[in-house]
């Protein structure tokens, strides 16, 4: 069966390995998934929910990029809600609910469909390695399978070890045994590695809660979508979330248990997420709270089992039961299985390129929960990065990077392969120093041109964002060359308490007040007659809407961009010898002879380098 060499081996079919092995097979490398259960491909681990802050922008720049998590989570949508939208347009971000089962189908579908990409189920217990380069991977059966590129996405499956209270058991999730054999093979190959922990909330029936008690989270009115293609359409049809809130006695029951948590009594040593903590360690980290919110999701269309968000915990299954029968609403709870915590190995992601191939081993490529993230769709992002890179490996072409001024993806990368992580790495707006650029609402704009070239997306997405493109320039210019009527734009203003006009302006003007959206337009005749005229989407005029309220922010940020990309352009050899620059400190030889950065740029991204050592750098580097 495998007597004949693949291009790209990806080891592992979560979020990282579905999206690693779509791309690299539909660029047009000959790829093999190989994953201990085909069954649970693309399963939602944690939560049923893809986006939120950040993340959505993530899923949307994956979108632009050709992989596949925005469609499958647009057609497995059951809610759909962009969040943020009181704050400014850099902030908002797109999320949502899915249907846990559908979306697993819905992958699996996605991957059967896609050319050049075969399926083996199977543990792979050790690498095939020749003079530090990847040749391919063994199983547990003992079969060799030869690849010129691998890429590993094993998720929390490496020396998985399950804790609830103070019972503990190998996995990877639960239900499913842990990976053993890979972490070793490859610290025999150089490689440092480390332990992280993660944890997930109990899972309950529905029909035992009493939701009258709770808040309802409906979806947005009109709710959009992930994907900018042709492929999905906004939800029709949306199921609410609930919000309620532990108290004091729910708190102290939790406290009864301590003596029993593994993370309190020494059983759990590594390090969790810090922005997603279970539910003891929020009343022990912050004890004058009297609640914390819980959020009530529903696992899909057809199922009334139920995701507690916000109480993850590891605590005994007792005192989880007897806790959150005290909730709100929560007074007659059923189980369908308790919550749970999760240490597994990850590999201290300094020891990687941006291209996320190892430093150590040629051709092999890391990326998900391996290189110490959290969340699907950070995990996601590297997969689709992974693969890209993969297949341009074993293709004998240029590695594609994401720099920071060009996408949250970008960031993530940069950030974990410069400054590495010691807990569970979680991207926020606040990472992306050029975040007003950086939107969910252009990520096609920003990122689809360099599908195009790369070849993952075709003449018709590209056409299709050139099109949006084109009609937004030409809003704005009509925007800011067409005069208002001055009595009815002091109607507005009045109605919108704001400061009248003597003479009438440019529409752009108009707009620049933070009172007025490009809503309160369509009361203009020549802008809803020039809306109706050239059909523009609201998309469209929500885009010109931002570029019109934050043109000077905007400006700004694309200055500071090119300082940076100048930098970029500044590329460092290799094998550059840092210790024969006498100049440069101690501290700035020893990391940047660990990190080994691509350009002077990177470099002065990494702690400990001083502006002094960027300086000595630039001489060295021929400036």
């Amino acid at each position: 069966m495998f007597d004949t060499s693949y291009d790209v081996i990806v080891v592992g079919a979560g979020h990282a390995g579905c999206e690693a092995a779509a791309a690299a097979a539909n660029l047009g490398s000959k790829t093999i998934l190989i994953t201990m259960n085909l069954q649970t491909t693309g399963q939602m681990s944690c939560n049923p929910a893809m986006g939120g802050i950040a993340k959505g922008q993530i899923v949307r720049e994956i979108d632009a990029l050709g992989g596949y998590s925005g469609v499958v989570t647009d057609r497995t949508a059951i809610q759909f809600k962009m969040l943020n939208q009181s704050k400014g347009p850099a902030m908002w971000s797109p999320r949502a609910q899915s249907d846990r089962s559908l979306f697993i189908l819905e992958w699996r579908k996605m991957l059967e469909k896609t050319p050049n990409l075969d399926f083996y189920q199977e543990m792979i217990v050790d690498l095939i390695v020749d003079q530090d380069q990847i040749k391919g991977v063994v199983t547990s059966l003992g079969l060799k399978i030869f690849a010129k590129t691998v890429v590993l996405t094993n998720g929390t499956f490496l020396n998985g070890l399950i804790h609830i209270g103070e019972k503990n058991f190998g996995g990877g999730r639960a239900g499913e045994k842990a990976a053993v054999g890979l972490t070793g093979a490859l610290e025999n190959l150089g490689f440092d590695s480390g332990r992280m922990k993660t944890g997930t909330p109990p899972r309950v029936d529905g029909r035992s809660l009493d939701y009258s008690k709770m808040q309802e989270q409906p979806g947005d009115a009109a709710p959009s979508k992930f994907s900018f293609s042709d492929l999905t359409i906004p939800l029709k049809r949306q199921l609410s979330c609930h919000i309620t809130h532990t108290n004091l006695e729910v708190h102290d029951i939790l406290r009864s248990g301590f003596d029993r948590s593994p993370m309190f009594n020494g059983a759990i040593q590594s390090s969790g997420p810090r922005y997603c903590p279970s539910i003891e360690d929020k009343i022990n980290r912050f004890s004058d709270k009297s609640q914390h919110q819980i959020f009530v999701e529903p696992e899909g269309w057809n199922t009334v089992e139920v995701y507690v968000n916000g109480f993850s915990t590891s605590l005994p299954d007792d005192i989880q039961y007897k806790a959150l029968k005290s909730v709100v609403g929560f007074e007659n709870v059923k189980f369908f299985r308790p919550g749970y915590a999760i240490e597994y190995d990850y590999f201290p992601p300094t020891q990687l390129f941006h291209s996320l191939e190892t430093k150590n081993i040629q051709n092999l490529f890391f990326a998900g929960q391996i290189n110490g993230t959290t969340g699907y769709e950070e995990a996601a992002a590297q997969g689709l990065m992974a693969g890209i890179n993969a297949h341009q490996k074993a293709s004998e072409k240029t590695p594609f990077i994401l720099g920071r001024q060009d996408a949250y993806i970008g960031v993530l990368i940069d950030d974990l392969i410069l400054k590495g992580t010691e807990e569970p790495y979680r991207m926020f707006t606040s990472r992306a120093e050029y975040r007003t650029l950086l939107r969910q609402d252009n990520a096609d704009e920003r990122l689809t041109p360099k599908a195009f070239e790369l070849g993952l997306l075709g003449d018709e997405r590209l056409k299709k964002v050139e099109n949006k493109q084109a009609e937004r320039k030409a809003l704005v210019s009509f925007l800011r060359k067409t005069s208002y009527e001055l009595t009815r734009a002091n109607t507005l203003l009045t109605s919108k308490k704001s400061d009248s006009v003597s003479q009438t302006d440019k529409f752009s003007k108009l707009l620049s007040r933070p009172s007025i959206t490009r809503k309160d337009l369509h009361q203009f005749d020549s802008i809803s007659s020039y809306l109706k005229d050239f059909k523009i989407d609201d998309d469209v005029f929500e885009q010109a809407e931002i570029e019109i309220k934050y043109a000077g922010y905007i400006d700004k940020e694309k200055r500071n961009a090119d300082k940076l990309k100048r930098l970029e352009n500044i590329l460092i050899p290799r094998d550059f010898n840092f210790d024969i620059l006498a100049s440069l400190s101690h501290e700035a030889k020893e990391k940047l002879n660990k990190i080994r950065p691509d350009t002077i740029a990177q470099a002065s991204r990494i702690s400990g380098i001083n502006p002094s050592d960027i300086s000595v750098l630039l001489v060295s580097m021929g400036r």
